[in-house]
C-alpha cells in the first residue's frame, strides 16, 4: 500500500472502524474493529477475535470504497502469521552418493503443493548418528492463526 494511502485510512480510522463494524454486523458476524494502526506504509487492523475470509472480504470491501483511495496500490489482505517448527525423521541422508544438502530440500519443498509459501527458514539437516545413513531435518514454516499451514501439512 502505497503511504497516502495508509495515511488517508488511518486520518479517518474512527470512521473507518464505525464503517467496518457496521458492515461486520450486517452479515451477523460477532466480530469488532478495535484498533487500526499504520506500519511499514501499510495498515493492521485490529479485531476483537479470529476473523474468516468472509470477515476479511467485507473489510477489504470498507478500505476499497474510502473515496480518494488508490486501489491500484491496496495488494493484499491477509491473516497475521507465526513461525513453527517441522521436523522430518527418517530421511536418507545420502543422495545419489552425496550427502543432502539445505538446497535440495528446499528445492523439492518447492515442488510440492504442500509446503506452498509456507518455508520461513533455511532447512537444517542432522545425521542421525555418525555411522548412521538416515538424516534429521528442521524448518520454520508459516503459519497462520487458523494453523491453515500446518494442518495441510500434517494431513
Amino acid at each position: 500500500m502505497v503511504k497516502s494511502n495508509a495515511e488517508l485510512i488511518i486520518n479517518l480510522a474512527n470512521q473507518q472502524i464505525t464503517n467496518i463494524n457496521k458492515s461486520l454486523k450486517e452479515i451477523k458476524s460477532y466480530i469488532t474493529t478495535d484498533f487500526i494502526h499504520i506500519i511499514n506504509n501499510g495498515i493492521i487492523i485490529t479485531t476483537d477475535k479470529l476473523v474468516n475470509a468472509l470477515n476479511l472480504k467485507i473489510i477489504k470491501k470498507c478500505i476499497k470504497n474510502i473515496k480518494k483511495i488508490k486501489l491500484d496500490s491496496i495488494k493484499s489482505h491477509h491473516l497475521p502469521k507465526s513461525k513453527f517448527y517441522l521436523t522430518i525423521i527418517g530421511l536418507p541422508y545420502m543422495l545419489e552418493h552425496k550427502p543432502i544438502i539445505p538446497n535440495i530440500i528446499k528445492k523439492n519443498f518447492k515442488k510440492s503443493y504442500i509446503f506452498n509459501n509456507t518455508l520461513a527458514s533455511k532447512p537444517c539437516i542432522i545425521k542421525v548418528l555418525h555411522k548412521s545413513d538416515m538424516a534429521v531435518i528442521w524448518v520454520n514454516i508459516w503459519n497462520s492463526q487458523s494453523e491453515s499451514a500446518t494442518k495441510n501439512i500434517i494431513n
